[in-house]
């Protein structure tokens, strides 16, 4: 008698199904994974941690172990920004998007993510699709960034915005495999697990697919280590020859590109030969500064004059000079604020623009403080007296300013505290407040003054804002127990609790 029975079943009776491999990278918490793994039937899912411990290319050990990943899944806090990272100082390990991509785009490593069928991004943002929202150094949303580094993947599942914490996360994925939901792995959307997570921010999304990868070929080019640094130059020039545009777009990415280089690949050969090439470019050097003066944001600009010193278009004298004419467009801004502030001082942290930039006929507290940055004595001095504004906008300008160029003499911080603690009370008195307790006051008579202020106060928030003066500063100089006396007395109760104030009573004890 012949049975014939259905290929189907021929083959369920020949062999077994391999083993699902589940990837797990554990920044911060093990509970999402680790449910995962209670959950799931045995024998069919082996999990794999891809961080070794101590060693800090564990992705790239991954890669050449040869393990392929069916299922990803990354625990780690991220608020959309460039790192997943642990909430615990004990653990430095941290998994940088820039290190999925190079994954992603290198043959270097081609079979730890082509099985991919699913990604589990617990982290907060992970795929937030709002890029106005998203610190990417690369302008792109979070979504949009992920479903590039995953191309191709089904499924990925993340949080547009907040994201539970591992253990509440844990409870979620139990809850979902209480109430029947099906083991994980397949690729399909999974409307069940997301409504597990219907509380929370958790989306899906996949991978761009081929036809909508035409960015993805732009961008891999940047990480892929097939390519050396000299034709990874070449690329670079090619796209300043073709399009400024295109080049504006991708600044940030050749701008880490030339960051990353090694001194031995700054002296290959191959890379010298480009690099000439393209510093010798006069055409394009002129397009690449008229882009670079007519850019908007400070601090970008600032980083593509430095771009271009580092390609070879701006010798020593000729930078300094390209980083003065920002300075200058910078002074002449009617709405200019502390960010250009911090620059313009950051920029002249070496007192080389002193005496460079001439400052503006008429200038407001933040062109004042910029301008003290430079080395201007009559702007520090007009600076200063800005410290007791009652604008706290104006204040946090002088604070900036502070940072850069503390104050260094006692008569002068004396005569400053006495005006700042003779301010009405308000935010912009606890700003500078908070601006003075940054210069780890060591002068007796400054310190009486806050003391006489901080009796004489009726304000909480004032209060606690000097004491953290008394906690940052060395007060050896003042009677300390008559101190401790004065904040036992003269302290007021607030809603929002008074630690600070018990705080520098038990620095000033313990002194």
């Amino acid at each position: 008698m012949l049975l014939l029975l259905p290929c189907s079943l021929l083959a369920g009776l020949g062999a077994h199904a391999e083993p699902k491999t589940i990837c797990t990278i554990t920044v911060n918490s093990p509970d999402e994974w680790q449910e995962f793994r209670s959950r799931l039937p045995k024998g069919e899912y082996n999990f794999v941690e891809l961080i070794e411990k101590g060693r800090p290319d564990w992705l790239r050990s991954s890669c050449q172990r040869g393990v392929q990943c069916d299922v990803l899944v990354v625990s780690g806090h991220f608020n959309a920004g460039e790192t997943f990272y642990s909430d615990s100082v004990s653990k430095d390990d941290h998994l940088r998007v820039d290190e999925l991509e190079r994954a992603s785009c290198s043959n270097s490593c081609p079979g730890l993510f082509a099985k991919l069928k699913e990604v589990y991004l617990f982290g907060c943002e992970s795929l937030n699709p709002d890029a106005s929202k998203y610190s990417s150094s690369y302008g792109e949303s979070g979504r949009d960034r992920m479903r590039r580094v995953f191309a191709g993947v089904p499924s990925i599942y993340g949080f547009s915005g907040a994201a539970p914490v591992g253990p509440v996360a844990a409870k979620l994925i139990g809850g979902y495999f209480k109430a029947g939901g099906a083991p994980i792995g397949s690729g399909h959307a999974n409307s069940r697990f997301l409504s597990a997570f219907s509380n929370s921010s958790m989306t899906r999304t996949s991978g761009v697919s081929e036809a909508e990868s035409g960015y993805r070929k732009q961008v891999c080019p940047y990480y892929d280590e097939r390519l050396t640094p000299a034709r990874k130059l070449e690329m670079v020039h090619s796209t300043m020859k073709r399009d400024m545009g295109e080049t504006r777009r991708f600044f940030e990415r050749i701008e880490a590109l030339v960051d990353s280089l090694t001194l031995e690949e700054r002296q290959d050969p191959a890379f010298v030969k480009a690099l000439a090439s393209l510093a010798s470019d006069t055409a394009v050097r002129e397009r690449y500064i008229a882009m670079e003066r007519a850019e908007a944001v400070a601090g970008r600009r600032a980083r593509m004059v430095v771009l271009a010193k580092e390609i070879g278009w701006l010798p020593e004298p000729a930078f300094r000079s390209e980083i003065a004419t920002l300075v200058s467009d910078l002074l002449a801004r009617p709405a200019m604020g502390f960010a250009e502030v911090d620059l313009i001082c950051s920029l002249n942290d070496d007192g080389e623009l002193d005496g460079l930039v001439n400052a503006p006929p008429s200038m407001g507290v933040m062109q004042s403080a910029a301008v003290a940055c430079l080395g201007d004595a009559k702007a520090r001095a007009r600076t200063l007296q800005a410290l007791a504004s009652d604008d706290e906008r104006e204040v946090q300008g002088v604070q900036t300013y502070l940072r850069y160029r503390p104050i260094a003499d006692a008569g002068e911080l004396r005569d400053v505290t006495r005006v700042v603690a003779r301010m009405p009370a308000g935010a912009a008195k606890v700003r500078a407040l908070d601006a003075l307790g940054r210069l780890n006051i060591t002068d007796g008579d400054t310190l009486r003054e806050l003391v006489q202020s901080f009796a004489a106060s009726t304000s909480a928030s004032v209060q606690r804002a000097i004491a953290e003066i008394f906690i940052r500063s060395d007060t050896k100089a003042i009677a300390r127990p008559e101190v401790v006396a004065v904040l036992q007395k003269n302290r007021l109760t607030s809603t929002g609790g008074d630690k600070l104030i018990d705080a520098a009573i038990r620095r000033l004890q313990a002194s």
